[in-house]
């Protein structure tokens, strides 16, 4: 998920505890190009307020022009589909061949729960799924353990999406390549967060927006990265700090470990691991040296190199569709059925 759809979702329980009639809107089908992915919502409320992206632009622009006019809803759901001639696709901005299916759910105060429910799982890195039936508009919010793609069946008049929380990027040091690392993560839409036990160090850190944790990263790992939407980077050269991180990382279902250091160091580390009870199999997980291999010298080139590898694994699992149960396996535990669910139901 991304950091502007946590934001719609987190402004709906706003609204909603105000006593705010608004509405939520979702990409449920895209074809060709298209400027946003499935799933990707907004929100408006009475007073013209909008928060979220459908398309970055002219989709926004008719949803409030609807708005305005009246032609939203404000006790059913309703579809429209964007793009589906080339004059409008063109007049709304999308690219050539794209258009998107869009769904409309009016929300009033009585749903303030099941959002409330969304929030508390986002915020504690959990997935969350909802299950609207669109005809009467009753909702169910279910905790899951494996993340599925959403799923809109026009008969049935149903919409199932599932909501993970924003993907993670845990950097152990707050050196010269942590900072690099964090602005270019940062223009890629991850929460950054940097661990170091050195306070002097970690006060001078100078990029704005990240979260900064003063303690030794074994116990800040286990504490707030231990999900298959984070990454974990050791980036001291301090052997002291990196491999007490590691040696909790490795155990994590992080979808990515990597440390820096040269070959040279990346052998000594291995072994250094090895000797700590590291086994084989988790440390065929650990990427080091860091990164893909372009010739990386200096911080912003080493730095490129480190996301270029994160975004090249991430990409490939989303792909897959299946992230869980790879992470699963690569940290040695066999696939299981999703854990019983517990929920609230809205009528």
């Amino acid at each position: 998920m991304q950091a502007v759809d946590e934001k719609v979702l987190a402004r709906v329980a706003e609204c909603l505890s105000e006593g705010k009639p608004c509405w939520l809107a979702t990409v449920v089908a895209t074809y060709g190009s298209s400027p946003r992915p499935v799933g990707s919502l907004l929100t408006c409320n009475t007073e013209g307020e909008i928060v979220g992206s459908l398309s970055g632009g002219c989709v926004e622009d008719d949803l409030l022009a609807k708005l305005t006019l009246g032609l939203l809803a404000h006790e059913r759901a309703q579809f429209f589909r964007y793009g589906d001639d080339e004059e409008e696709a063109e007049k709304l901005g999308l690219p050539c061949g794209g258009h998107l299916d869009i769904v409309v759910e009016a929300l009033e105060a009585s749903m303030l729960p099941h959002f409330e429910k969304i929030k508390q799982r986002l915020q504690s890195r959990n997935l969350c799924q909802r299950t609207v039936d669109l005809r009467d508009r009753s909702i169910a919010t279910f905790d899951v353990d494996r993340f599925e793609e959403l799923r809109y069946e026009e008969n049935a008049q149903t919409l199932v999406q599932t909501y993970g929380p924003r993907y993670q990027l845990f950097l152990i040091g707050a050196g010269m390549v942590s900072q690099y690392v964090a602005e270019m993560a940062q223009a890629l839409d991850y929460r950054v967060v940097v661990c170091d036990p050195r306070r002097d160090v970690l006060d001078g850190f100078p990029v704005a927006g990240v979260e900064k944790i003063c303690d030794m990263p074994d116990d800040a790992i286990r504490e707030s990265a231990n999900d298959c939407h984070t990454a974990i980077i050791a980036l001291t050269h301090d052997p002291r700090i990196d491999d007490m991180g590691l040696m909790e990382a490795l155990k994590t279902s992080a979808f990515y470990v990597g440390a820096m250091g040269s070959s040279r160091t990346s052998d000594s580390r291995r072994e250094r691991l090895r000797a700590l009870d590291i086994s084989v199999h988790e440390l065929e997980r650990l990427h080091a040296p860091v990164g893909l291999s372009i010739g990386s010298k200096t911080p912003p080139e080493i730095a490129l190199s480190i996301l270029a590898q994160i975004t090249s694994i991430r990409k490939q699992l989303e792909t897959d569709k299946t992230d869980v149960s790879v992470l699963e396996r690569s940290v040695g535990h066999e696939s299981e059925p999703a854990a019983a669910r517990s929920g609230i139901v809205v009528g």
